[in-house]
């Protein structure tokens, strides 16, 4: 079968075409998954580019989706022909969370799914929501969960509500959508006023291009009318949290979910305190929270935005594409 492997310590041009061994059929409690598809989000860039340490020869990708084509003894819960999911965290399957790394997350600290074929534990996957495509089902391991998580788990999100989210990127976009399936306003920001216009098409109630407002928390209030966002989706880090701060209401929370621009810096902590919100780190999500996302999706009709497919072998041009920041969205691998 085919496979893509990094080679250490990785970067772009590190990343290769190989041919594995079949890996046979599944055992007690296991399932075969013929893979088709994944989608790239930036722990993935971070994997593959040589920024986070990883193995030689690892096999990167921590999404994957496709088709289950055997199960083992004792398996009830898949039979073969259903179209699954992968879990970003294989071994948290329900309840608070009890990891804070990366050691047994597909892509990182074991193998992922750029490869033909996996066989693994049945409660490594989800069911796929009825009707998606696998580039589809990929996008929901990280990104969608992700969002899910921040808005409805932790921030208990209802109508009526108002959510802040920064930029377009996945999660982002995500966000958006969850956001007013449930009756949610949205503010959105970005750089581009042609990707703002593509939100306001998606439902964004608001949009801010924080270039030429760089004040932007000032102006989520204003158009809050003084309130601020409820919810915050914060994905910069401390390049944004201070803004983030200034933005969110009182009471309100801000979902720490990314470091794009750096792992520290100075944070307003007096204005947190005033604004008595809470400010939450989250790394995507358990199995069970996977499971009622999907059942989400597939009660609301919610389809993900997918900016562009490759195949897998285009693995560094679709990286590439990524690091651009030209992306709307998700970027795709099919195979």
């Amino acid at each position: 079968m085919k496979a893509i492997k990094i080679t250490a310590p990785g970067g772009l041009d590190r990343l290769t075409v190989v041919d594995l061994d079949d890996p046979g059929e599944p055992g007690a409690g296991a399932i075969r998954v013929r893979l088709h598809a994944s989608s790239l989000n930036f722990h993935d860039y971070l994997v593959v580019a040589g920024k986070s340490k990883v193995a030689d020869g690892r096999i990167p990708m921590s999404d994957g989706a496709g088709v289950v084509e055997a199960v083992g003894a004792d398996v009830v819960e898949f039979k073969p022909g259903d179209h699954v999911v992968s879990c970003f965290f294989p071994f948290w399957q329900d309840g608070p969370a009890p990891v804070d790394n990366f050691a047994n997350t597909p892509g990182d600290g074991i193998d992922g799914y750029a490869r033909d074929v996996v066989v693994c534990p049945a409660h490594w996957f989800t069911q796929a929501p009825k009707g998606y495509s696998h580039a589809e089902a990929a996008t929901l391991t990280t990104a969608g969960l992700t969002a899910w998580r921040a808005l409805v788990v932790e921030g208990g999100l209802k109508a009526g509500d108002t959510v802040l989210a920064l930029g377009t990127g996945g999660v982002s976009i995500f966000a958006l959508q969850i956001a007013k399936a449930m009756g949610a306003t949205v503010i959105i920001t970005s750089s581009s006023d042609e990707k703002l216009e593509r939100a306001r098409a998606l439902g964004a109630d608001h949009l801010i291009n924080y270039k030429s407002e760089p004040d932007w928390g000032a102006r989520v209030r204003d158009l809050t009318d003084g309130r601020g966002a409820d919810h915050i989706v914060e994905v910069g880090g401390p390049g944004t949290l201070p803004q983030s701060i200034r933005a969110v209401s009182i009471g309100g929370r801000i979902a720490l979910i990314g470091v794009l621009t750096g792992i520290g810096g100075e944070v307003p902590t007096a204005l947190l305190m005033a604004r008595q919100a809470r400010l939450q780190g989250l790394i995507v999500g358990s199995r069970r929270e996977q499971i009622d996302m999907i059942r989400a999706i597939e009660a609301t009709n919610l389809h993900p935005i997918i900016n562009r497919s490759l195949a897998l072998g285009e693995i560094a041009e679709a990286f590439r594409h990524q690091e651009s920041g030209r992306h709307f969205g998700k970027i795709c691998l099919e195979f």
